[in-house]
């Protein structure tokens, strides 16, 4: 491949990679950029030909096609409206016309005759795209085609300037005085032809070197730079709409809707678990205590929020616990959803994280800001210990008047469950624990999990318990509930989270829409604790697991998108820290071990100690010796240089040369600027002279090495040559 190709493929690589970015983040669509793939292919056969733009067309057909632009807003504007009417998912207009005409400016620029200034502004509009690509999408795929920009790129830089570089010296190389016949410079087109088509298999190797440099230097920047709260164009793509399981008014069976979608809703990561509760691990998100016969809402006293206070850590403190060891750590990856609700297992105590505030309310559910165009990562401090079963049985259950709205029923409620929860307890103790414990194993065993909405009719609790016999979560927690409540023991709904699948690969669990659930917490008011019970059957408590090749992969592709957006999108303050006590742990244990194995052989460098000197000064008296040959034979400059420059390998090639320059200027003989080597030779007026710079003329210029022979018959001429000074 001839240099001129290479430098047009990195070019139009270039464009086409920061294109694929802005694809891949949903700046453009699919056809659109398939019509942009076509157009590159017609730039590139047209390149060279009549048939491309001159610059002023170019100028014409972009200045015609701005009122185009000007359309296109208006248009684009109504319609993204009625799609987030019918959709709820948001987009941006001004961000969706600056792609069209970013595409048709680099559509318009290829096909027109380029000069430098045109090739740079189409590497600026490429820079540009990318820019725009990481603004609207925080996934890793974006990580890959970065990585393939920025090797182009590099490779297009290189490329361009050595472009321009052959340009300026193409003249300058014509008027090269040469002999007319010397076969020397007859073969150095086919020489430079070689060298030329060398540097350019090396230019990607090139790029690629200079990729991992820049990404080597850039690296402990982003470790340490502070990180402040922005905003992009869009973050974590399009938010999960129209959630209704966190709302603050539940009809009975709106949940199950829910349960056949499997998009990703969070992740959570446990980084200690101390006190795992009886019933598991649950996401708590919001609990309601009015039930009204269809529905679960806040009653006014439950709508009482108050701002949690953050101390210079952003830790916002809830609740308090009796001992530090009792507590479980989780992470929460909390995708873009349209509901302020935060979660967690029960019971919080704190909350950590970069949100703007945390508010709780009278049933200790916690929000904060509301996040449907953004991920957000917090921390949840939870005291998930309860009170043994004995303790719990010993509760009197005397109630204080505060706690009345969670024993209250709607006044048409049917007689029926209340002589149901009777009949189910009558076997059970007299304590309210052991007739929780009786009416939750009643439910489970008796009642089948559906996710078909069968319960109809003003009344779907007593249809279900009477008719239907199946149901899903909520229609379960609520008859144990109301149950509970005809039984005279306190209780509330709690909508939440199942732990959802483990995935080994990312070591979090991964939580799905599907795995949102209900469950009751009844109150024990001698402990005033909140106890967790689940009448569900184990049917509806299953995670799901993925199995094969394909669940492999999917796992392992969930992650690196975990890891990605934890310490790359959501690298924050909080993870600086994290790091800097992970290095201070690892450095103060590699010195224990060092310090460590100092002592143990302490005996052993008693006697090293003279070996290692005696050792050094041969060393020292070696390199000394071999400097002074050094300098000897190349001069005080070069045989005291120890690090290379670039052309350190052209040097090496011709030192014989520099070492007659050297011993000639002993001599008042000194080549000028104007002088050839040949010239300078001749002037030199020595057979010596003659001979090496006739071997210079083929290493430097002819690209030819010299044989071992020629070697030792320079090395004797320059040997007589100082003899003829010294002597």
């Amino acid at each position: 491949m001839s240099f001129s190709a290479y430098f047009r493929l990195t070019s139009y690589a270039t464009i086409a990679a920061a294109t694929l970015a802005l694809l891949i983040s949903g700046g453009v669509g699919v056809y659109l950029t398939v019509t942009f793939a076509i157009v590159m292919i017609v730039a590139w056969k047209l390149e060279g030909t009549r048939w491309q733009f001159s610059e002023r067309v170019a100028l014409a057909v972009i200045l015609v096609s701005l009122p185009i632009f000007y359309l296109d807003w208006r248009v684009l504007t109504p319609y993204l409206q009625i799609q987030y009417l019918e959709t709820g998912q948001h987009s941006a207009t001004e961000v969706s016309v600056l792609a069209h005409l970013i595409l048709f400016l680099s559509a318009v620029k290829l096909l027109q005759r380029k000069a430098d200034r045109d090739w740079f502004f189409l590497y600026l509009i490429s820079f540009f795209e990318v820019l725009l690509a990481a603004g609207l999408t925080a996934s890793p795929i974006f990580l890959a085609t970065l990585i393939l920009y920025l090797s182009c790129a590099l490779s297009t830089v290189v490329a361009f300037e050595i472009q321009r570089a052959r340009r300026k010296v193409k003249t300058s190389q014509t008027r090269l005085l040469v002999p007319p016949d010397s076969t020397l410079f007859r073969r150095l087109p086919m020489r430079l032809w070689r060298r030329r088509y060398l540097e350019t298999r090396r230019l990607p190797l090139v790029s690629v070197g200079l990729l991992v440099l820049i990404v080597g230097l850039a690296l402990p920047f982003f470790l340490i730079t502070p990180r402040t709260v922005s905003s992009a164009l869009k973050r974590g793509g399009v938010g999960v709409s129209g959630f209704i399981g966190f709302s603050d008014n539940v009809t009975l069976g709106e949940i199950g809707r829910l349960k056949g979608n499997d998009e990703i809703f969070m992740h959570v990561r446990v980084e200690n678990s101390n006190a795992i509760p009886p019933a598991g691990l649950r996401w708590r998100g919001v609990a309601l205590d009015e039930f009204t016969g269809r529905s679960w809402k806040k009653s006014r006293l439950a709508e009482r929020w108050e701002k949690a206070e953050a101390d210079r850590n952003n830790l916002f403190k809830i609740g308090t616990t009796a001992d530090l060891a009792r507590l479980t750590t989780q992470m929460f990856f909390l995708e873009p959803v349209d509901t302020p609700a935060l979660f967690g297992a029960p019971r919080i105590v704190g909350v950590q994280g970069q949100i703007p505030f945390v508010q709780v309310d009278a049933e200790n559910s916690i929000q904060t800001q509301a996040h449907d165009q953004e991920r957000i990562v917090y921390k949840i401090y939870s005291d998930t210990t309860e009170p043994s079963a004995t303790v719990l049985r010993a509760d009197p259950l005397q109630y204080p008047a505060a706690a009345g709205r969670y024993l209250q029923l709607p006044a048409n409620i049917d007689r029926r469950i209340e002589a149901l929860a009777h009949k189910v307890t009558a076997n059970a103790g007299p304590d309210g624990y052991d007739k929780a414990r009786a009416i939750e194993s009643y439910l489970r065993d008796n009642y089948v999990y559906s996710l078909d909405l069968k319960a109809t009719g003003e009344e779907p609790l007593s249809d279900f318990l009477f008719r239907v016999r199946a149901g899903h979560c909520e229609y379960f927690a609520t008859a144990m509930a109301v149950m509970l409540r005809t039984q005279g023991v306190a209780s509330r709904l709690v909508n939440g989270f199942l732990p959802g699948e483990y995935n080994s690969a990312a070591g979090a669990y991964t939580v799905r829409q599907s795995d949102a659930h209900s469950w009751v917490e009844a109150y024990f008011p001698q402990t005033g604790s909140w106890v967790t019970f689940d009448p569900t059957p184990p049917a509806g408590r299953t995670a799901r697991e993925r199995n094969g090749l394909a669940g492999y992969l999917s796992k392992y592709s969930e992650a690196f998108e975990l890891m990605w957006f934890q310490y790359v999108i959501g690298y924050d303050k909080q993870e600086q820290h994290s790091l800097v006590t992970s290095l201070r742990k690892e450095l103060m244990d590699f010195q224990d071990s060092i310090s460590r194995i100092d002592r143990s052989r302490s005996a052993l460098s008693f006697f090293m100690k003279p070996i290692l000197i005696g050792l050094a000064s041969l060393t020292s008296l070696v390199m000394i010796l071999f400097l002074t040959r050094r300098v000897r034979h190349l001069g005080w400059r070069r045989g005291l240089k120890v690090w290379g420059s670039a052309n350190d390998g052209e040097h090496t090639r011709i030192d014989f040369y520099e070492r007659l320059l050297t011993i000639l200027a002993r001599r008042g003989l000194t080549r000028e600027s104007h002088q050839t080597p040949l010239e300078f030779a001749v002037l030199a007026g020595a057979d010596e002279a003659a001979l090496i710079t006739s071997a210079y003329n083929r290493v430097r210029f002819g690209n030819q090495p010299l044989t071992p022979l020629e070697n030792r018959t320079l090395e004797q001429a320059l040997n007589r040559l100082e003899k003829g000074i010294t002597g």
